[in-house]
């Protein structure tokens, strides 16, 4: 398995369309499928979730010194963020690029390709599940600490910023 598969095919469609009569199979014990049939196959989420997870368990197996997860820190997540920049597919203007600040650049240019936002967004929305789902403890969640809330809302503000694209927050309806 290699570091890009975190990255791409990481969509949230793993996560939408899946409506509950996929998640949970009819209990019927009339059924000649449900008499010794194997279980219906992960959904797309859910092998997504587990090769993220044996992804991160890999990097930190190979972090320089290695890592337990028990020792995984916010910022062990972020710089395995960082890390994945590398196989990303999404150019970021940097800010003396004649192009920062264009959401459609008439010429190519030499800025980095990273990770989009939502794809980072995404893999730590299920790299939070599979780490709770694998015996870890909500409250010391590394995928949940603060550090990484604010540094994805730092990536998505300046991937925003490189391509003139403002994120605005969603307006809540008022209940008056």
């Amino acid at each position: 398995m290699d570091s890009a598969s975190v990255a791409h095919g990481a969509a949230p469609d793993g996560i939408t369309g899946e409506g509950p009569s996929s998640a949970h199979p009819p209990e019927s014990s009339s059924s000649p499928a449900a008499a010794g049939a194997a279980p219906p196959p992960p959904s797309r989420y859910e092998s997504q979730k587990r090769r993220d997870w044996n992804t991160f368990l890999q990097y930190l197996k190979n972090h320089k010194p290695p890592l337990t997860l028990a020792r995984c820190s916010g910022a062990h997540v972020i710089e395995f963020l960082k890390y994945l920049d590398q196989f990303g597919k999404t150019k970021v203007h940097i800010s003396g690029c004649p192009y920062f600040g264009h959401p459609n650049p008439p010429a190519p240019c030499a800025c980095p390709l990273k990770q989009a936002w939502g794809s980072l967004d995404a893999l730590i929305g299920r790299l939070r599940a599979a780490y709770e789902e694998n015996g870890g403890r909500p409250e010391s969640n590394p995928f949940g600490a603060r550090a990484v809330r604010i540094y994805l809302r730092e990536v998505r503000e300046g991937q925003a910023k490189a391509r003139g694209i403002p994120y605005e927050k969603k307006k809540r309806k008022s209940n008056c």
